[in-house]
């Protein structure tokens, strides 16, 4: 058993993307009996104590099958407007079969704005932050309806690696017709063989992947590059095959099945590249010795009460610098209020932040998921 397989046996949470061709009857509409099974599993693993984001494919599937459509049409708007028929047959056949487990679904359409806007990003990692603390299972899709062509995801697999990015997940798993990732289309190559472990970051494998189906985008070079996305905040990723029975029971065993890409840094070293490389620091905090002890001792998140001082020009969702009173480079996080709001709230308890600005965000000033010690 790799290492990697082991880690999914003990992982806290993952980000599972089911494919439409395993939610639908061939183009026919949705399969719910196939719905079904696999909220069974969800189901269970959740009972297990492991937290489940869901990113599903098959609403604009089961939109061309309403509308009595042949094929899966080009144009843009054709598109939103079966995936705005489709989502209806798609949230209710999810909500209904969680039911049976008295379980809670929600429904969280993203498009990729929401991810390269800091602010639009913190909206959406504290409402499945939420979510899933209340026991919520969050069924997330593209906003298929309203984005356009430039600003689409493109398929289900980037969605899947993005929201892992933004829950912080362990592991991602990418479910499709097929076993894994072979060394060749082993539709057409008798000699290909299947590749049961590698480095996310692998160049060879990018030779290694193929085209979409006719009713999914993604094939399995939307996987690949879906797992170097995963692989930025630490997170595995599992292609493996929705047709094995039980199949996420068994990965949650660790069993040797589809292809597992490894992401070459630890969770926390890639958060910390990704928030430190990836933004430019708008602004200062300046913190005093308890909330600097606080965060370095004891991985806490940073609040209000703990600030001293505040400066620079920043909104929402952007990198700021964390000092103690000597200047001295603490960490750096996205901070939850812009800096006028800021001003008003440092060295306050976080009881008062409503009485103050008469709305509260957050208790936190920066959270420690959002923030890396220097």
């Amino acid at each position: 058993m790799s290492q990697a397989r082991n880690k999914l046996k003990t992982a806290r949470r993952w980000v599972v993307k089911i494919g439409s061709a395993l939610l639908t009857n061939d183009g026919e509409g949705l399969d719910q009996s196939a719905i079904a099974r696999w909220v069974d599993q969800l189901a269970q693993l959740k009972s297990d104590g492991l937290e489940i984001v869901l990113v599903s494919s098959g609403s604009i599937a089961e939109g061309i099958s309403r509308l009595g459509w042949v094929n899966r049409p080009h144009e843009i708007y054709k598109l939103q407007a079966a995936a705005a028929v489709g989502q209806m047959g798609l949230v209710q056949a999810y909500e209904t079969n969680f039911q049976r487990h008295s379980t809670h679904t929600a429904q969280i359409l993203l498009t990729h704005e929401d991810h390269s806007n800091r602010k639009r990003y913190l909206n959406a990692q504290a409402t499945l932050r939420t979510l899933l603390s209340v026991g919520v299972v969050p069924v997330v899709n593209e906003n298929d309806t309203v984005v356009t062509k430039e600003i689409r995801f493109g398929d289900n697999d980037t969605l899947g690696a993005l929201v892992a990015n933004l829950v912080e997940a362990d592991a991602l798993i990418l479910l499709t017709d097929q076993h894994g990732l072979f060394t060749a289309d082993p539709r057409s190559n008798p000699d290909a063989t299947l590749i049961s472990e590698a480095m996310a970051d692998d160049g060879s494998l990018d030779a290694m992947a193929g085209d979409g189906g006719r009713l999914g985008q993604g094939g399995m070079a939307t996987k690949v590059r879906a797992a170097r996305l995963a692989a930025r905040s630490g997170a595995v990723t599992v292609i493996a095959s929705g047709r094995e029975d039980d199949i996420l029971l068994r990965l949650r065993e660790a069993a040797d099945l589809g292809t597992v890409l490894v992401p070459e840094q630890t969770p926390m070293a890639a958060r910390k590249q990704w928030i430190a490389g990836h933004l430019q620091a708008r602004g200062t905090l300046t913190l005093d010795a308890g909330a600097v002890a606080a965060l370095v001792q004891r991985g806490k998140s940073l609040l209000p009460a703990g600030v001293r001082s505040v400066s620079g020009s920043f909104s929402r969702g952007e990198m700021v610098v964390l000092t103690d009173e000597q200047e001295r480079i603490i960490a750096r996080g996205l901070v939850n209020y812009g800096i006028d709001d800021a001003r008003k709230i440092i060295g306050q308890p976080s009881g008062n932040i409503e009485q103050i600005l008469g709305f509260v965000g957050e208790a936190e000033l920066v959270h420690r998921d959002n923030l890396v010690l220097a």
